[in-house]
């Protein structure tokens, strides 16, 4: 179950409940039972064996006060110090293991379901929120399976077996010592309720820091080219003064906690040491065995100041965590083989109506038909729906009715359609491998047949690309992408106003090489140049989210209509 961020907007991914994070993590645990079980055994023994100290020190102190030999006792010192360090590391080791091989399986999940995200989530979320998810949270998460968790379970298991051993010697001791309960009670009735919402308020923070500084810097040159770096570099300031101000609000906090610790610890020990005394001069118990207890209840403040005070890595390592859980529990997109037939279906949207969110339609009971192998023009203003259409076209975006047939029947699009967007990333790597991401297998042969198709004869396969590589103009970077739909050999293609950024100078260039790519395939084509639609076998009309008109580029511009005023207003241009 995954639940929306309080105070925050719908552009959020999920977030988990703690009750859900823990089920997902008890289920991996239980994929592994032997290594689960071989951890908690060693983990409880590492624990036991620090109760053998205060034993023999205990005992040794009865000893001394009765004239016997103090070796035997020294000698279980050391034992006992060489078996708790020996079963301490290996219990370190096997709970820091197991926690990585469940924390990589998880994060596999988050990465997987971050790729498949459809592109109305991506448009939908902060780029800041998914980017601190797979980076900030996914560190966080790990720095406390490899340092904290281990620490935490050991001092868990410290506490538990030490309460029960005090009891074991003496239970009015152990009665004495129960003294400091209610105020580390009162400490932490008053520290939980105030830390949680700002651990949860920092990682909400750090997510729209991180998406301050990825919008100022994927958009530089813009920012540079409008004289905005003031504006921008404010807004960067305030979001990492808002993170600062809540991550010195959560220290102080932690700091007021940290006394009122110390106070319970005072009041404990000085309660088994008066009890202690009172017992000694009664003759009810020896000086051995107050030692002994005194020693238990000391060895508690360790690591139950260390499970208290780890509150501020545990809750904001859970807050990490609910947020991954949140990513992993999205609906999982099954694995598929892209489908590479020489048939090119006919495709057909009926009754399409879809909008974002709780928003009004965008589109609204869209009807177009496909021939195989037909060019279809997508025109209309901006705002009109195309770029819409085409993402339920391509399988990106289900629509709220209607459906999309291929051949007449439903299909997964998205093995069937190769989608061109406008924005275009060239991954950093080699130019070749940057094109084969279409199609892994292929060989040089044919990676340099497909760039051949678009015209792109100015690539070089072994050239570095992308970041720290060659930087690549945007046509050039349009042609790798449609050289990627030629090596993927999808039957049908959308082209989502996939030459827009190629300039007036590289235009003609880029529109050949679409009509290349998407030779024979049945294709959509949404036209930002009208030189398009005029080399389509139809142009299709969009007005807001409607279809208002249809035909040839001649028919059209004859009849008078709307594309023949979009058509008057181009050619004006020039």
């Amino acid at each position: 179950m995954s639940v929306p961020v309080p105070g925050t907007t719908d552009q959020l991914l999920p977030i988990a409940t703690g009750r859900r994070a823990a089920q997902v993590v008890g289920a991996h645990l239980r994929e592994r039972p032997w290594v689960s079980a071989l951890t908690a055994l060693t983990a409880v023994a590492a624990s036991a064996a620090g109760l053998i100290a205060p034993w023999v020190l205990g005992r040794l102190v009865d000893a001394v006060g009765g004239g016997g030999s103090v070796w035997p006792y020294v000698g279980g010192l050391l034992g006992a110090a060489v078996l708790v360090a020996v079963l301490t590391g290996l219990s370190a080791l096997l709970i820091a293991r197991l926690g990585e091989t469940v924390l990589a399986r998880l994060r596999e999940a988050v990465v997987d379901r971050a790729l498949h995200l459809s592109s109305a989530t991506l448009d939908r979320v902060r780029g800041g929120d998914l980017l601190s998810r797979v980076g900030d949270d996914v560190a966080k998460v790990a720095d406390s399976v490899t340092s904290g968790l281990p620490q935490v379970a050991g001092a868990g298991l410290t506490v538990l077996l030490t309460v029960v051993g005090l009891g074991a010697l003496d239970g009015r001791l152990a009665l004495a010592g129960l003294v400091a309960i209610p105020l580390y009670v009162l400490a932490l009735r008053w520290y939980l309720p105030r830390s949680a919402p700002r651990y949860a308020a920092e990682r909400v923070a750090m997510g729209e820091r991180s998406q301050a500084l990825v919008s100022s810097v994927q958009g530089a040159d813009t920012v540079h080219a409008y004289a905005d770096e003031q504006r921008h570099r404010d807004v960067v300031t305030d979001r990492s003064a808002r993170a600062l101000d809540i991550g010195v609000g959560v220290f102080r906090l932690f700091t007021d906690f940290g006394w009122r610790m110390n106070r319970a610890e005072y009041v404990g020990l000085a309660a088994v040491l008066g009890v202690g005394f009172a017992l000694v001069r009664s003759g009810d118990v020896t000086v051995g065995a107050v030692t002994t207890a005194a020693l238990l209840f000391h060895r508690l403040f360790g690591p139950l100041g260390l499970l208290l005070f780890s509150f501020d890595d545990v809750q904001s390592a859970g807050a990490s965590l609910v947020r991954m859980v949140g990513v992993a529990d999205l609906p999982a997109v099954p694995d598929r083989e892209p489908v590479r037939t020489p048939h090119r279906p006919a495709v057909e949207l009926r009754g399409v109506t879809h909008g974002y969110g709780d928003g009004p339609p965008v589109l609204t009971e869209v009807e177009l038909r496909l021939a195989p192998g037909e060019r279809v023009a997508l025109v209309g203003a901006s705002g009109a729906g195309k770029t819409t259409l085409a993402g339920v076209l391509a399988g990106g975006l289900t629509p709220r009715a209607g459906t999309v047939l291929l051949d007449g029947a439903p299909a997964d699009l998205r093995a069937h359609v190769g989608l061109v967007s406008q924005e275009v990333h060239v991954f950093a790597g080699t130019l070749a491998d940057d094109v084969r991401l279409a199609r892994p297998g292929a060989s040089d042969t044919e990676v340099r047949a497909a760039l051949a198709v678009v015209g792109a004869d100015w690539a070089q396969l072994d050239d570095r690309v992308g970041e720290g590589g060659r930087e690549l103009t945007a046509p050039q970077a349009q042609q790798l992408a449609l050289a990627r739909l030629v090596l993927a050999d999808p039957p049908v293609a959308v082209l989502d106003e996939a030459t827009a950024e190629a300039g007036s100078a590289g235009a003609r260039d880029l529109e050949e090489a679409a009509l290349a790519a998407t030779a024979g395939r049945t294709t959509l084509v949404v036209a930002h140049r009208l030189t398009q639609a005029a080399r389509a076998d139809r142009v299709v009309v969009l007005e807001a989210g409607r279809v208002v008109e249809e035909g040839t580029h001649a028919e059209l511009v004859a009849a008078g209509g709307r594309y023949a005023g979009l058509w008057s207003a181009w050619t004006a241009r020039g």
